[in-house]
């Protein structure tokens, strides 16, 4: 089963900004990526490493999950990250554009080359079709925990439409990577929503992210937060009916009924199943404070 730790809301900020790392002390995000990458320019890098390991060695940032995005091997500042980043208290690496085993294995080596605590995960980004392709065999490495859609690298190797209604150029393709992910039994994050000021429209992204079984979802601004965690946590309602459906089925098991039912409804071992996993993720939540 997939690590039930809540990961709804997935902020990523930038290592180099001082004050939006004071800031997401505050942010009632699930997670944190502290990003060496796409939102560090290179003359800042070396500065925003610092204060990526600095943050998570911080212990100032209460029950948020903490990693930190990596640059790629192929860049000047990867290795050095990875270095870094190992002897963090980070609980992952987040890698960008992941593309064959071999690249993971490279990034699990270098952790335990310098001093990584053996519960270290990767995060994979999923931004390329060869990652999509390769997605069964990217899911069951040992050290990855979490897949993480890269949408806006994807979409522009595609040379699909970011824009188009529903997503639909790049449905097909979330689809098989989270099919990939829930085969291997690994988290799969959605990826950002750009408008940070459309948020009808990034509650509707929400919506289908959540429909089609994503974990949660990456975003680019805490005004995105709030709208993230009420999506993907367990209504009142739903918990209700979870409870109710498990009690309708231990009721009906015990009087050895062939058939139960619940609102009228045939319930089976899989619905059963279904209404403890959502009690779990609710519990998960309520446990984050």
């Amino acid at each position: 089963m997939s690590d039930l730790r809540p990961r709804r809301s997935v902020l990523y900020m930038p290592a180099a900004n001082e004050r939006a790392l004071e800031k997401a002390k505050t942010i009632a995000a699930d997670a944190i990526i502290f990003d060496l990458e796409d939102a560090v320019a290179p003359d800042a890098k070396d500065a925003a490493r610092a204060n990526a390991v600095a943050a998570a060695n911080s212990a100032e940032y209460g029950n948020r999950e903490l990693t930190i995005r990596c640059n790629g091997l192929d860049t000047p500042w990867g290795i050095d990250d990875l270095a870094a980043a190992a002897q963090s208290q980070a609980a992952a690496v987040v890698i960008p554009k992941v593309g064959s085993v071999e690249y993971l294995d490279d990034v699990s080596n270098r952790l335990d080359a310098a001093g990584a605590r053996a519960d270290m995960k990767i995060w994979a980004m999923i931004e390329t079709p060869t990652a999509v392709f390769d997605i069964r065999a990217l899911a069951s490495h040992w050290r990855v925990a979490v897949l993480v859609m890269g949408t806006n690298d994807l979409a522009r190797e595609l040379r699909s439409s970011l824009g188009a209604a529903g997503r639909h150029p790049l449905v097909p393709h979330l689809a098989t990577s989270l099919a990939g992910a829930r085969e291997a039994g690994k988290v799969i994050l959605d990826g950002v929503y750009n408008d940070v000021k459309d948020l009808d429209g990034f509650r509707t992204e929400c919506v289908q992210g959540f429909e089609m079984g994503f974990d949660g979802k990456t975003l680019i601004h805490p005004g995105q937060v709030d709208i993230c965690n009420d999506v993907w946590a367990p209504s009142a309602e739903d918990v209700e009916h979870a409870r109710g459906l498990i009690a309708a089925f231990e009721e009906g098991i015990a009087e050895g009924k062939g058939v139960v039912t619940y609102n009228g409804r045939m319930i089976e071992n899989l619905h059963v199943a279904n209404a403890q996993r959502l009690l779990a993720v609710a519990d998960a939540i309520a446990a984050l404070g």
